[in-house]
């Protein structure tokens, strides 16, 4: 059979055997319905009104509160006009106002974490032209910077003594609102509630408490698990936020499906709250289809998907994203499975989104750096570079203690696989040097693996899009999220 996979700029096409099977996010199995759009500014407001485990903003809210709303980058959540983010902060900039709140008394940040600043076009797409035109000139639209001392509060550790600087905008508000997404992520199951905060308004310290080998090669971080000593630091730091600021941060999060459209919306207290949406969001995500273990998954990258233009040429973040789909998709997997990447591999590192890739790619070939996790001990080193930090700051660039977060995502694809091949590339020295076998097509990588781990008739698994769409975790059938 014949299947069109993602490639560079465009799509490739593969000659597989009859006996692959395909699954596409959303339409495969397709998603629970979604809430229409014409009722979803409703079912927000009931949301917003009935929040659990708190009082509404119109209890919490009143003239001479400095209120914050804290909402996610460019990398999650999409950007249709009827996204959770333009729909929800419009109804709750309305609701503060109703309760007194002076205009002037509202910031907007964007929680971009250890990503890249947004930029001016990319935060109006984020929040749309209205909402973007009332607050942008008065500077009340910022973005998180985990390098601005002089807007970061350290509160301390955590009793498993974990560091909790965060932002001292959303510290010193009377009230802190939180926008999020509980959609399917690698990093402990789901992006929103206590992840959100725990990632996206701190300093690298915080994070490097949990972004790195020690907890992300654990047995309980592949398959993903919304029960993973990650997902603990990231409720122990924010409730720990919490108790500290001595106020609850008012979530509200909306289930999103495949074209990220709302399925449900839920506010109030994360705590109380992320049990109930993750369980609607389980019906989603976590999905019990495989009949068969497979021994070979075949998938192809673009160019530019989720964290920018390049990743899919970016050596290291191609690591990273594949090691994501081996995250997601490990309960379907054979012990002895094999993946083909489709990937352009022509060594655009993108220099100015990753400044400090290239360095860290070079470091890598060199004094004794046998795997990635041998990298880690430059971290600190990385992560105070000035000039990187100058970018970060200054230049829309990633901040360098990124990268080891995504070299420590990125080595699980090998812990979890017997081979890698990466197919199409243009320059395959660089998919080489990162540990990865190199073919010129499909077909040939296929024969190849064939030879030599997986047999005459492997278990094939196709994944068209799957770097295009809001991904799932597949299970094999009778799992659940739990297993």
């Amino acid at each position: 059979m014949k299947v069109e996979l993602e490639y560079g700029t465009g799509t490739v096409w593969a000659e597989l055997p009859e006996t692959t099977d395909i699954f596409i996010p959303g339409v495969t199995v397709p998603d629970p319905p979604h809430i229409p759009e014409d009722q979803l500014v409703q079912a927000t407001l009931d949301s917003l009104r009935h929040p659990i485990g708190m009082p509404p903003l119109s209890e919490l809210a009143h003239a001479g509160s400095r209120c914050v709303i804290v909402f996610p980058d460019r990398v999650k959540g999409g950007q249709q006009p009827t996204s959770h983010r333009k729909v929800a902060i419009r109804l709750i900039v309305n609701e503060l106002l109703s309760a007194g709140v002076r205009h002037q008394d509202i910031l907007l940040i964007c929680s971009n974490g250890l990503h890249r600043k947004n930029t001016e076009p990319e935060l109006r797409g984020i929040l749309g032209p209205e909402l973007f035109e009332e607050f942008w000139g008065t500077g009340q639209i910022l973005n998180h910077d985990s390098e601005d001392n002089e807007h970061l509060v350290d509160l301390g550790k955590t009793e498993q003594g974990d560091p909790v600087i965060m932002n001292k905008y959303v510290h010193d508000a009377d009230v802190a609102i939180l926008i999020g997404h509980v959609q399917g992520n690698p990093y402990g199951g789901y992006s929103g509630g206590y992840k959100h905060s725990a990632t996206g308004i701190t300093h690298w310290r915080s994070i490097a408490s949990h972004h790195v080998p020690a907890v992300m090669h654990r047995s309980d971080f592949t398959p993903v698990s919304g029960h993973s000593l990650m997902r603990d630091k990231f409720n122990q730091i924010s409730m720990t936020m919490e108790q500290r600021m001595g106020k609850k941060f008012f979530c509200c999060d909306a289930v999103l499906d495949t074209q990220s459209r709302q399925i449900a919306i839920f506010s109030g207290y994360a705590k109380e709250m992320m049990p109930l949406s993750w369980k609607v969001a389980d019906q989603r995500t976590y999905v019990p289809w495989a009949e068969k273990k497979y021994d070979v998954l075949i998938f192809g990258a673009p160019q530019f998907f989720h964290y920018g233009e390049g990743m899919g040429t970016n050596p290291i973040m191609l690591m990273q994203a594949i090691s994501a789909q081996v995250i997601r998709l490990k309960r379907i997997m054979s012990d002895h499975c094999v993946i083909i990447c489709q990937s352009l591999c022509n060594g655009y590192f993108h220099d100015e989104l990753w400044p400090y890739t290239r360095e860290m790619f070079e470091m890598f070939q060199h004094d004794q750096m046998n795997t990635l996790p041998d990298m880690n001990r430059y971290g600190e080193y990385f992560a105070t570079n000035a000039e990187y930090i100058r970018l970060y700051r200054y230049g829309n660039a990633f901040h360098p203690f990124h990268g080891f977060s995504m070299i420590s995502c990125a080595h699980i694809a090998e812990k979890n696989t017997a081979a890698i091949y990466i197919t199409g590339a243009m320059e395959p020295g660089y998919a080489r040097a990162m540990g990865m076998k190199t073919r010129a097509t499909i077909e040939e990588a296929l024969a190849d693996a064939q030879l030599k781990y997986v047999g005459d008739h492997p278990n094939i698994l196709a994944l068209p899009l799957t770097f295009k769409t809001s991904a799932v975790h597949l299970m094999m059938k009778g799992q659940t999220a739990e297993d």
